[in-house]
């Protein structure tokens, strides 16, 4: 299986974004997080984790992207399609490479900018951010949403890597009465589920979330315990597992033996609410046509509940942009890839979530992931 892209895609990436620059009228785009630096460059590896060291991307108006990076990471960045990398040996309590950054920035032009808008942030020191515009003719503005246009929309060689992560989640997805049945405690549930992704071909598995409960759940993100499950009990497990630097985001509710009607019945409803959005998700829709569709049939359109939305974007990082929500206007195109998530209340305090995950076509929407049945999976009590 092909790793990586070829240098044409982060090429073409670059000159989209020279383009918009152009229109703007600004010299440089400066990035600091990982996938906004794996984006333009390819540059994978895990490293980011360890937060000592920051790490500098500069999109010029004009040319190749420069490196600015600590130098345990030359080599790797050396194997990527970028020549130009400037290193210093990090951390440096006195100057981590903010005198190498601004000299760069410098010879390239006063106007630069990075990304600050919602869902983005910025991953240095801000007193290292405050010295950099204080080497600088002008402060650092903002990128006017530049790299969040750019990322909004996946090319096929992205979507075919998201395609192949729910693939993977899929196979793991149908393994889990191999792994789960009363008895089980959760948390061994969360480890072995782990290892299904990971013997099915994924890279990692850095999101797991998921509850187990009679009569659905209270909430979707805590860790797991050492309760065993029961018969009676509702299981979700949501994986955001990782293909060659690409998230899929999507779960699958399991019955441990019989559950009630009421639930059998909020089940349904879900699985309806993603078919209605997927016919729904055409050019031209919006990502808040999308909540409303489904917010009629899991509330008769009161407006949600207090999960705050009904999906997300998906790519690089496991939510991107845009969101769900009754107020976000963001217009579907060809090439978004969407997370439908529409959640339902059971009883006070106990829901239903179900996830599925879709790409927008010139002709409406494809399923990444397998969409699930209206009837859950039954788990061996």
């Amino acid at each position: 299986m092909t790793k990586g892209f070829p240098a044409q895609e982060f090429k073409t990436r670059v000159a989209k974004a020279q383009a918009y620059m152009a229109q703007q009228g600004l010299d440089a785009i400066l990035l600091t997080t990982e996938p906004d630096v794996r984006y333009f460059t390819g540059y994978l590896t895990r490293f980011w984790e360890s937060p000592c060291r920051p790490w500098f991307l500069v999109i010029p108006s004009t040319g190749d992207p420069i490196a600015v990076i600590p130098s345990i990471g030359a080599v790797l960045m050396a194997r990527t399609w970028i020549t130009d990398i400037r290193t210093w040996r990090a951390p440096d309590l006195d100057d981590d490479g903010v005198s190498l950054l601004a000299d760069t920035l410098r010879n390239i032009g006063p106007r630069i900018v990075t990304p600050s808008g919602l869902q983005s942030y910025l991953r240095m020191p801000l007193t290292d951010f405050t010295r950099l515009n204080a080497a600088l003719p002008q402060p650092i503005g903002a990128d006017g949403g530049i790299v969040q246009a750019l990322r909004l929309v996946k090319s096929d060689a992205e979507i075919k890597k998201i395609r192949t992560a729910c693939q993977i989640a899929n196979r793991a997805f149908a393994r889990v009465p191999e792994i789960a049945q009363a008895g089980v405690p959760l948390e061994r549930v969360y480890r072995d589920f782990q290892r299904l992704c990971l013997d099915e071909g994924a890279d990692w598995v850095p999101y797991l979330a998921g509850a187990a409960a009679p009569g659905g759940y209270g909430d979707v993100i805590s860790p797991a315990d050492d309760r065993p499950l029961a018969a009676g009990d509702v299981l979700m497990l949501d994986t955001g597992l990782v293909h060659d630097g690409y998230f899929c985001d999507f779960d699958r509710n399991f019955a441990v033996g019989d559950v009630s009607a009421e639930v059998d019945a909020a089940h349904g409803a879900l699985i309806e609410a993603t078919h209605a959005a997927f016919f729904a998700a055409r050019p031209g829709a919006s990502a808040a046509d999308l909540f409303h569709v489904m917010d009629k049939i899991v509330t008769g359109g009161a407006g949600g509940s207090d999960a705050g939305r009904y999906g997300h974007g998906l790519g690089m990082n496991l939510t991107e942009w845009p969101s769900l929500i009754p107020t976000d206007a963001t217009v579907l195109t060809s090439g978004i890839v969407l997370t439908l998530e529409p959640s339902i209340e059971i009883a006070p305090g106990m829901a239903l979530v179900h996830e599925e995950n879709i790409v927008i076509r010139d002709t409406g929407a494809e399923w990444l992931s397998q969409p699930y049945g209206h009837v859950m999976t039954r788990l061996c009590t």
